[in-house]
């Protein structure tokens, strides 16, 4: 006798194989579509090829760090929180490791672990996986009925769950294919736009400083008078603008020109530099200005600073005047560039817009327009800061989708 009924998994991601997986321990008859040669192509590449997982926070502080949607989550991530994932994946054979910012990523620092483990959980449940492209998704009388496959061939089905990815990273196979299936079923695509995506500057200084990185900087950012975003992180100089940590987080809250404020001192108030300030410039009195910021900053940063700070670079340290330092200070608290766009959507790490949330059922993923419809990732009109977020909603939303299919298929 056949175990359970019908279910068909399209896309071979994290969030795919994580519903491939409890759907099959749900009893169901699952069948994976990836149309890559290998599933977990984007695990592979993420986080520098590390992986970050997760994120070891509770459920109230991970909806914190979810700009779109985030009680739409509320159920997946309680039926599957971080600890429970962290737990998972450790029973699965990756042992795992908390970094700073709470992020979890496996001991070896190799993302391909993570992908292995979700592939092998899927093969040893009985999912059966085929490296083929799914065209379209039938129904008949209102509820899914088949899944056809390029080239036309017909699996009847009796539900079926679309996690193909959103439309960064293309050459992963995360091209928008989710999003035309859902839209001829009738389902609302809300517009995409890159979300956790770096950023172009219009100020050259940005680009003559490529390839540093800024450790334990305030980033702030503002459109008109209005503060959009303000953390303390990591960035990074790029040929075109603006990268790592701290920027993709911000990308999220931006649209269109914005004017941004490096902090790059933030543990110290403009009192506090000032005296030590001083204090370098005592020890250095008879070296010009522009020698004499080794302490303070990095070597490739202090042309600029001495450029925007107005004092000359040949001025010794010891006539340079209170209001001199004073200017320097504000600089340090506050190195301003513009912000004149965002890179590509094939250059974000993750899309924003999707599916929209208003057509799903968000205690059991299912589509609210086609009976046995099920959606779960990146897809789904939610996305989340850097930092193990966006993997982990993948995972929440993949493990509902995958029971919810199962228990209805039964």
């Amino acid at each position: 006798m056949e175990r359970g009924n019908r279910i068909c998994v399209i896309g071979g991601g994290a969030a795919g194989m994580m519903a491939a997986y409890f759907a099959s321990c749900g009893g169901g008859k699952v069948t994976l579509f990836e149309k890559n040669p290998f599933c977990g192509k984007k695990i592979n590449i993420t986080g520098k090829g590390r992986c970050n997982l997760t994120n070891q926070c509770d459920v109230q502080e991970f909806l914190r760090n979810v700009p779109t949607n985030p009680r739409f989550l509320y159920k997946a991530l309680n039926n599957l929180n971080p600890d429970a994932t962290m737990s998972l994946f450790e029973a699965l054979g990756v042992p795992l490791k908390v970094e700073r910012g709470r992020r979890v990523f496996p001991v070896s620092d190799r993302a391909s672990d993570v992908s292995a483990a979700l592939k092998k959980s899927c093969d040893d449940c009985g999912v059966k996986t085929e490296y083929k492209k799914v065209q379209r998704v039938e129904t008949e009388d209102g509820a899914v009925s088949a899944v056809v496959l390029q080239g036309g061939k017909r699996i009847e089905c009796d539900a079926c769950i679309i996690a193909t990815g959103g439309a960064s990273y293309p050459k992963t196979g995360s091209d928008g294919d989710g999003y035309r299936i859902a839209e001829a079923l009738g389902h609302s695509i809300v517009p995409l736009k890159p979300s956790l995506v770096p950023l172009v500057t219009e100020d050259e200084w940005c680009k003559e400083l490529m390839g540093l990185s800024l450790i334990n900087v305030r980033l702030s950012v503002f459109q008109g008078e209005k503060e959009k975003f303000s953390e303390q992180g990591e960035m990074l100089f790029t040929h075109f603008g603006v990268s790592g940590p701290l920027v993709l987080s911000a990308s999220c809250h931006i649209n269109g020109e914005a004017q941004a404020y490096i902090d790059l001192k933030p543990a110290l108030d403009e009192e506090t530099l000032d005296r030590r300030i001083l204090r370098d410039f005592e020890e250095l009195k008879n070296k010009d200005f522009a020698n004499s910021l080794g302490a303070l900053l990095p070597q490739k940063l202090i042309p600029v600073v001495v450029a925007q700070s107005g004092i000359p670079p040949h001025k010794k340290v010891n006539s340079i005047t209170k209001e001199e330092r004073r200017r320097l200070v504000k600089l340090l608290k506050g190195l301003s560039f513009t912000v004149i766009g965002k890179r590509p959507i094939d250059e974000a790490i993750i899309t924003s817009g999707g599916v929209s949330v208003k057509e799903i059922n968000p205690s059991t993923m299912e589509s609210k327009l086609v009976k046995g419809l099920f959606f779960a990732g990146e897809v789904i009109d939610v996305d989340a800061y850097t930092g193990g977020y966006n993997l982990q909603i993948a995972f929440s939303t993949g493990a509902l989708a995958g029971e919810s299919a199962a228990e209805q298929t039964e």
